[in-house]
Parts: C-alpha cells; sequence; structure tokens
C-alpha cells in the first residue's frame, strides 16, 4: 500500500528556513520539545498516516519540504474546543519543488502524488531565487 500524506499551506513563515525558525518557537512546540501544527480537524485516516507519513508545507504556491508526521494528540483549547496536534519530526528534508494553487486547512496526499526528497548532498548547495525556481517548477524543468 502507498503511504498517505498530507498538505499544508505554510502561514507565517515564507521559507524553509523561516519554518525551521518558527519550530525553535515555544509556541510551536508541545510539551516534550517536538514541533506540532493544532488543527481543528482531526484526520479519519490517522493509521495510514501514522504508517510513515509527513506533512508536505507549501510556500508562496509551491511545496518545498516535508516533516514526518510522530503522532496524533489531542489538544484541548482555551476555549474548551478539542483539537488535534500533529506532531512533527523536528527534521525538515527538502523535495523537489511543485506547484501547488492555494486551499484551506490541509488535504490529504496520496504517496504517489507527493514530490520526491532532495538528495541529501544537494542541501549545501545555493538555492535559487524564489522566482526564479517557481518559474523553472511551472515550465516542468525543477
Amino acid at each position: 500500500m502507498a503511504k498517505l500524506h498530507l498538505i499544508k499551506l505554510s502561514v507565517g513563515t515564507e521559507t524553509v528556513d523561516g519554518l525551521a525558525d518558527w519550530h525553535k518557537n515555544p509556541q510551536a512546540q508541545g510539551p516534550d520539545g517536538l514541533p506540532r501544527h493544532v488543527t481543528r480537524m482531526w484526520p479519519k485516516r490517522e493509521a495510514e498516516l501514522l504508517d510513515g507519513g509527513s506533512v508536505y508545507w507549501v510556500f508562496q504556491g509551491h511545496v518545498q519540504c516535508r516533516q514526518r508526521i510522530l503522532r496524533l494528540d489531542e489538544v484541548i483549547g482555551s476555549d474548551g474546543i478539542c483539537r488535534c496536534a500533529i506532531v512533527l519530526d523536528p527534521s525538515i528534508i527538502r523535495t523537489s519543488i511543485a506547484p501547488k494553487r492555494p486551499f484551506q486547512g490541509w488535504r490529504y496526499l496520496p504517496g504517489p502524488d507527493a514530490p520526491r526528497d532532495i538528495a541529501q548532498s544537494r542541501h549545501t548547495e545555493d538555492a535559487l531565487p524564489a522566482d526564479l525556481s517557481a518559474a523553472l517548477s511551472d515550465i516542468g524543468v525543477l
């Protein structure tokens, strides 16, 4: 069976480095110090997500990285409403850049549709400017 993932717009951060910096903020961490994203809806396909799934992050209209989902925790907000905390591996894995139109919340992303990881050896290369990277992605070069 193919893996199942989530795809989510990165709200409040515009770059992969910005996401990494946000995860250092105590507001973005659970009591165990791991980064998490709190969402209103609990994924119905929890077992599939926890079997090696990741959150693929979209920045400025393009998927650029992912983080492995470690678990889902129940969180009660200050308003008394139960929410889902998606607990993430702190390691951010860069992916090939893929265009993605805006959407609200999160969506399921089937494994075969997920962008490929970029080789670890390429992480030290200078990044292309965001507009050039997006243009190359739009025409299918990246």
